[in-house]
């Protein structure tokens, strides 16, 4: 029986399994974009949102130790560089919520539900998106537009063209 036992296995032992969260989470630091299954973009979600935590923590005290519990999970240095000096600086504000799921449909070959996790303050046209908009006018139905009237001035500058000629 499975009580209690929250977290989705993804078909794997354990070892495979965080080798398998931690290669997509040193993707998605590297790319800030990463196309996936939901299933495993769900548990990368639990998996790196603590450490994006760690990583905008700049106490003077914690950070080596930081550091160390963060290269403890991901093994790789350019990594937890990139994750610390432009992620970290970047989500400092940000009080969690750090990435977006968004589903892009189902794989064509197994039908496999897929979709594309990225970080929140990575995406430009996003960021774009999220300034206010000015109100927009709402449509009014016009009444019947008058025709125009042509002006008795216009056609005598005509008339007496074509009678010089």
């Amino acid at each position: 029986m499975r009580h209690n036992k929250k977290f989705n296995h993804l078909g794997r032992q354990k070892g495979h399994r965080e080798s398998l969260l931690a290669n997509l989470a040193i993707s998605l630091i590297e790319h800030k974009r990463i196309t996936t299954t939901t299933a495993k973009a769900k548990e990368l979600r639990k998996y790196i949102e603590p450490l994006l935590t760690r990583a905008k923590d700049k106490d003077e005290a914690k950070l080596m130790n930081n550091y160390r519990v963060v290269f403890s999970y991901l093994q790789n240095k350019k990594a937890v560089t990139e994750l610390f000096k432009v992620i970290g600086e970047k989500i400092a504000d940000r009080p969690g919520g750090y990435t977006r799921i968004i589903k892009t449909g189902f794989r064509a070959n197994d039908a496999a539900e897929m979709c594309f996790i990225e970080l929140v303050d990575f995406n430009e046209k996003m960021l774009k998106d999220s300034t206010p908009k000015k109100a927009t006018k709402t449509r009014r139905s016009r009444k019947k537009a008058q025709p125009a009237v042509e002006a008795p001035a216009a056609e005598s500058t005509e008339v007496a063209t074509t009678e010089a000629e």
